[in-house]
């Protein structure tokens, strides 16, 4: 039913953490537009406005959308990750560093863990600059069907064009999949491997706390074990 499904599409929103980003427990039964309006809240209830304008009723963002007080909720959280985004209709970019002038690839979001999997989950993406103006100033309802943004998305990643419309979560061409990750950096160690465990389709236990090491080494047995693939050790 075409009025059910458009009902329960939603918009999710990728970016870079920053100062006074809202957890679940600050907006639990509050409006979101009755919070203080500063920093990650600001940035926040403008997702919300801009997932509105595009006739989204539900909105998703990591920040707030997850539990991070429970152990439990955290690991299935990271475990679904890559669902959120690959199910979404829209997935609004904020790229806060990115200014009138600047060129989308400047940006650190194409430095960090977890927006790898988001820009590859996503199948409709939006690209905002720092005050919410669509980058290029464009009409697009779609950045991943503009030629040019998307060759300047191939540059500022190394991700083949066909990956970066038509991505394929699994074992196929792992060393490739490493080696996108291989550049960026996450603020707890361990995340360089559990951002990559729905862009591999696993699922395996967090241990935060066990080392980047140990997280990489459990994903690598993995990965050779499921695809037989060696060459992802010299990734």
């Amino acid at each position: 039913n075409t009025v059910i499904s458009e009902y329960f599409e939603y918009a999710t929103l990728s970016h870079r953490w920053g100062n006074g980003e809202p957890l679940l427990r600050d907006v639990e039964g509050k409006s979101i537009y009755d919070l203080s309006g500063r920093d990650g809240q600001a940035k926040l209830q403008k997702f919300c406005i801009f997932a509105l304008r595009h006739h989204f009723q539900w909105a998703w963002s990591d920040t707030c959308c997850i539990e991070k007080d429970s152990s439990a909720e955290l690991q299935e959280a990271i475990g679904s990750m890559f669902s959120w985004y690959h199910w979404s209709s829209l997935t609004i970019v904020h790229l806060s560093d990115v200014f009138d002038a600047g060129s989308l690839a400047d940006s650190v979001w194409f430095t960090r863990g977890w927006t790898l999997q988001e820009l590859l989950a996503s199948h409709t993406v939006l690209f905002y600059t720092y005050d919410w103006s669509l980058y290029l100033k464009s009409d697009a309802v779609d950045h991943k069907t503009n030629p040019a943004l998307l060759e300047e998305l191939r540059d500022a990643t190394g991700i083949a064009k066909e990956h970066l419309t038509n991505f394929r979560a699994g074992m196929d061409d792992a060393r490739s999949k490493l080696h996108w990750a291989s550049s960026r950096r996450t603020t707890r160690p361990e995340d360089i491997a559990y951002s990559l465990f729905g862009i591999f389709q696993v699922h395996l236990p967090i241990f935060y706390g066990e080392s980047a090491q140990n997280a990489l080494g459990r994903l690598l047995a993995e990965i050779i074990s499921r695809s037989g693939d060696v060459s992802v050790l010299d990734w």
